[in-house]
């Protein structure tokens, strides 16, 4: 008991070959070694985990090394790399700036500094979390670390990269370290349980991995934990029974009753996985990520963002196949939205169990309504009108001439024939003229090449209504008079009645008037109303060619205010004797 060692720490990288995951970055820096090319400061970034703080020991190592092997690693035997293995080096100091971050701390490390190495060519000096000192410790780390002696050498190591400041990052060569792929863990679990002699399944140590999220420290010390739940024998059931991990079992079931929409199924699987303790976003952020993964395994080209063991892989192939991809993206859509709701939801448990109603709604099809598309004639309405023509095809285009003042100008682009106001009375459609045919028959959507077979006669077909185009000429005053009647009748558009009282329309050429606001909130309010103010004055002035033209009028210009001289002359010009008054009281403006 007394000599046990965790996994984390009995199997940390003591070589760059050893380093997992990080491959990229350990042939960065065996070059640099074997060409003598050594930076004077680096900055080692990345998750927790990923081994950071390991490359920089060993890299602090194989710079020291006497005998350094051809394939750039230390060679362990000589009396640097003995002295460093046995941990009395006093070549390589290493500095938790979470616990030191004060000017004294760095004080103290800027004299050890000067100091030149006993044994090897390099001082060097690894801070970890270097993120955690203080700025004023920072600004007294910067000289040194801009210009050390040549046997001074800086690790700095951080989680949070974007802590540290730019004249700090300015001076290092940055390693950006990446999250370890589930892949590279479960094959360095695989080594440690066969060094350890114990068994474990592939699907296990693929959930362990998937644990970490990308860490190798977390996915040992799981993995010690997991050997003392198993006594040695780690299954993938034993895996999801200690971590409380849900299993892919649930999820494949919840799909089963998805594609069946067997909605009393999924919400009884759903209190099944609630009473195993499972919160409920775990639940649907965990079925959402399978939704993902059964897109994901339908296609050769994604198959490889797809990380689990070969036996659920080929169970997701199967379960892919019976998944069309437009009912996948709307269900991965219905979990996120579900998801986002969650923490803001008061009933949880009645937001999941809807979800999985719309989600086992998904698979049934509705059919699809009778809508006219290319080649198709639409149907006839049973009154035997035609329907009536897009709002569309109703708009005409409003004449857009500059203003003769500048200003800034907006033209509105209303249908002729727009709704009217609620206080203008509309006056019923006209009713149908009397005719001796018979009622009319249901609708028929008949296609276009069924047009030569069935033939109506050209009187039994109604044309469709037209719009009469009124161009009755008005003046200015009855304009303004139309305009005033409006604005009056208006009450509960309180903000839009005193804009219309106070900003009156200037009748211009063909039909069209001028509005002149003083800010840009007013010439909204009437653009959006432009409608029911349109229709008004059309029907009113019996005139369908009306338009409106809205611009912010440049006069409205901010004033400075008067100085006391210039309300003194102003005062004067008005009663001369106030000049008398100032003589006498011998008076002075401040």
């Amino acid at each position: 008991m007394d000599n046990y060692i965790v996994s984390a720490r009995k199997y940390r990288p003591s070589t760059f070959r050893s380093v997992v995951g990080q491959k990229s970055l350990t042939t960065t820096l065996k070059n640099a070694i074997a060409t003598h090319k050594l930076a004077h400061a680096y900055l080692f970034c990345g998750p927790r985990g990923v081994g950071k703080t390991s490359c920089a020991r060993i890299f602090a190592k194989t710079i020291n090394c006497l005998n350094m092997s051809s394939e750039g690693e230390a060679c362990n035997e000589c009396e640097s790399c003995k002295a460093f293995n046995e941990q009395r080096s006093y070549n390589i100091h290493e500095l938790d700036a979470a616990s030191n971050n004060s000017v004294d701390d760095i004080r103290a490390l800027i004299e050890q500094v000067r100091i030149p190495p006993a044994i090897g060519k390099y001082k060097v000096f690894i801070i970890d979390e270097v993120h955690m000192l203080s700025s004023a410790a920072f600004n007294a780390f910067l000289k040194t670390l801009e210009e050390p002696p040549h046997h001074a050498l800086f690790i700095l190591a951080t989680t949070e990269k974007h802590k540290v400041l730019p004249t700090i990052l300015s001076r290092c060569q940055i390693y950006d370290f990446s999250r370890i792929s589930i892949a590279d863990m479960v094959e360095h679990l695989q080594y440690v349980a066969s060094c350890e002699g114990v068994t474990a399944e592939a699907e296990a140590l693929n959930v362990i991995s998937q644990k970490a999220d990308g860490g190798m420290r977390d996915a040992l010390s799981i993995f010690d934990q997991v050997v003392s739940f198993t006594n040695g024998n780690i299954t993938y059931q034993a895996v999801i029974d200690n971590l409380n991990v849900l299993d892919y079992e649930y999820y494949f079931r919840l799909t089963d009753t998805m594609l069946a929409g067997n909605v009393r199924g999924a919400i009884l699987i759903l209190n099944e996985i609630l009473g195993k303790g499972f919160d409920g976003q775990n639940i649907i952020t965990g079925l959402a990520s399978h939704f993902r993964d059964l897109l994901v395994c339908k296609d050769e080209a994604t198959l490889q963002l797809f990380e689990v063991g070969a036996s659920i892989r080929e169970r997701y192939r199967e379960m892919g196949k019976r998944c069309p991809d437009p009912l996948l993206f709307k269900a991965i859509e219905l979990a996120n939205s579900c998801d986002l709701n969650y923490r803001v939801s008061r009933n949880k448990r009645l937001l999941l169990e809807l979800t999985l109603i719309q989600l086992c709604q998904l698979s049934q099809t509705p059919k699809p309504a009778e809508q006219p598309a290319g080649g198709m004639i639409q149907p006839v309405a049973a009154t035997g009108q035609p329907p009536q023509a897009p709002v569309s095809a109703q708009r005409t285009p409003v004449s857009s001439a500059p203003p003769a003042n500048g200003g800034q100008v907006i033209t509105t682009n209303m249908p002729v024939n727009a709704p009217l106001h609620e206080h203008v009375p509309v006056p019923p459609p006209p009713p149908p003229p009397p005719s001796d045919r018979p009622a009319a028959r249901p609708p028929v959507t008949t296609s276009l090449r069924d047009l030569g077979k069935e033939k109506r006669p050209v009187e039994q077909q109604q044309p469709a209504q037209r719009v009469v185009q009124q161009h009755t000429p008005f003046d200015q005053a009855l304009l303004t008079r139309q305009w005033d009647f409006f604005a009056n009748a208006l009450e509960k558009k309180v903000y839009l009645k005193n804009i219309m009282l106070n900003c009156k329309p200037v009748l211009k050429e063909n039909y069209y008037f001028e509005v002149s606001v003083h800010n840009p909130g007013q010439q909204e309010e009437l653009l959006n109303n432009s409608v029911d103010i349109l229709s008004h004055l059309r029907l009113q002035l019996k005139n369908t060619g009306i338009q409106m033209q809205i611009r912010i009028s440049e006069s409205n210009e901010k004033k400075l205010a008067y100085t006391a001289t210039e309300k003194y002359e102003h005062l004067l010009n008005v009663n001369p004797t106030l000049g008398r008054l100032r003589e006498e009281f011998n008076l002075k403006l401040d």
